[in-house]
């Protein structure tokens, strides 16, 4: 089967790519222009035509990459056409007509390289994130992870694993036979070791899913302190609707920032308090949620009554910033209490002082995204994977101290495999449609 999409983004545009792969994309090629394949990998202007009546569709540039040399291991080309909608349209219609051809899934293109070992898993993912990246800080780690340094590394603990599995396998093969102690110990020692590195990556604050998927803000405190007002400061946009009307905020509403490089999404909560709305409640209920599972919380408080107690007091304990709002109405030194706390000072009504809480929302946002590990770990699958790969070589190193061989074999296998799912080194069809089915179309 041949599949054929637009790989470049959608709408109106100067100029937008056709991909075209599989066994018919020569013929397609061949029926649109009415002349042979152009010579591979070098653009050449063609006329683009009807398949049945040879009229004019377009004029564009044509792009030859013969398999297995190509993005997918297939044969495979791209029309270079304008951009009109019309003309795109027009372009894949011409294409369905061709027998065995039909309009690519989501992520179809890179699951064919993957499929044909053009590519890993790892280096898979790493192309949905580079195509998602919104700052520059997860173009780089996009592009690192690309780069094949991840997958080294995986595939050099795994390599390490089946060794230890073939001494430990001879051993359950040729009973009879005592295992030199050298081997033993290099057992131990080997497996102790991929176990560490293991460790080691496992402790990185998981600072790469937080690159990828955004560092969490929660604005949360009592009602009419400002919250939705800090919000719409801080996006510089009217995202959430302002009001001096108590409740007015009854969901979470959310917004993505470019902070400095760092992708940060803040959510502005319903205001925490006693209600017997059951809309309100619910939002309430959401709220403080939401707030425990921020990586900063900015507990925003009206600066005419501070009241700290209950929740409020738990949250600031940990990864919090008190925004100490309508400053300008503060008429009193603030409490002790609230001086020895991570606080800050601002009117929004006035804009002053907000530029210090982004400064120390940035400070904060540097210092977590700071760590010594080289591999860093982008999805819960790949964490999920090593958790499990731990616990197995953990089994297998206490029954390998009872020389217990039969029963360890089996736990350094799942070890061996769990590594392996990460990259894509064993049978990962099940885990497939998940991946690939984040990517666009054309892709």
């Amino acid at each position: 089967m041949t599949i054929y999409a637009l790989s470049s983004g959608p709408g109106t545009s100067g100029v937008a790519i056709v991909r075209i792969s599989g066994p018919e994309a020569s013929e397609v090629i061949k029926l649109l222009t009415k002349k042979n394949i152009p010579k591979p990998r070098m653009a050449t202007l063609r006329k683009i035509n009807n398949i049945n009546t040879s009229e004019l569709i377009d004029e564009g540039i044509i792009i030859w990459f013969p398999g297995p040399e190509s993005y997918t291991g297939e044969d495979m080309a791209e029309i270079h056409i304008h951009g009109g909608k019309a003309v795109i349209l027009a372009v894949q219609n011409e294409i369905s007509k061709v027998k065995n051809c039909r309009l690519a899934e989501a992520g179809e293109f890179t699951k064919l390289a993957f499929q044909n070992g053009k590519i890993n898993l790892l280096k898979a993912e790493s192309i949905a994130d580079l195509i998602s990246a919104e700052t520059e800080i997860q173009r780089l780690q996009a592009v690192k992870i690309m780069t094949g340094e991840s997958s080294e590394k995986f595939n050099e603990l795994r390599e390490k694993l089946l060794k230890i599995l073939s001494f430990v396998e001879a051993k359950i093969d040729f009973p009879e036979e005592d295992l030199p102690e050298d081997n033993l110990k290099k057992i131990k020692e080997d497996s102790l070791d991929v176990l560490n590195k293991i460790n080691k990556i496992l402790n990185d604050h998981k600072v790469g899913e937080i690159i990828r998927e955004g560092f969490k803000i929660a604005i949360v405190g009592p009602t009419n302190a400002g919250k939705s007002s800090l919000l719409n400061n801080l996006s510089n946009r009217e995202v959430a609707i302002v009001s001096e009307i108590a409740g007015t905020t009854r969901d979470v509403v959310e917004t993505h920032l470019n902070l400095d490089g760092y992708p940060v999404i803040i959510s502005d909560t319903a205001g925490i308090r006693d209600s017997k709305d059951e809309i309100e409640k619910k939002g309430i209920r959401l709220s403080l949620k939401k707030a425990v599972n921020a990586d900063l919380k900015l507990v925003v408080v009206d600066a005419k009554s501070i009241d700290l107690s209950g929740f409020l007091n738990d949250l600031l304990k940990k990864d919090a910033i008190l925004v100490v709002n309508k400053s300008d109405l503060l008429k009193d030194k603030l409490d002790s209490k609230i001086l020895k706390l991570n606080h800050v000072l601002i009117s929004l009504k006035d804009n002053s002082n907000v530029n210090e809480l982004i400064s120390k929302i940035k400070n904060y946002l540097k210092d977590k995204f700071i760590t010594e590990v080289d591999i860093l770990i982008t999805r819960e699958r790949h964490r999920q994977h090593l958790v499990q790969c731990l616990e197995h070589l953990k089994n297998f190193l206490d029954k390998n101290y009872k020389k217990d061989f039969d029963k360890g074999a089996e736990d350094l296998r799942l070890a061996t495999r769990h590594l392996g799912m990460i990259v894509g080194k064993v049978d990962v069809e099940e885990i497939l449609g998940s991946i690939f089915n984040d990517f666009c179309i054309g892709k």
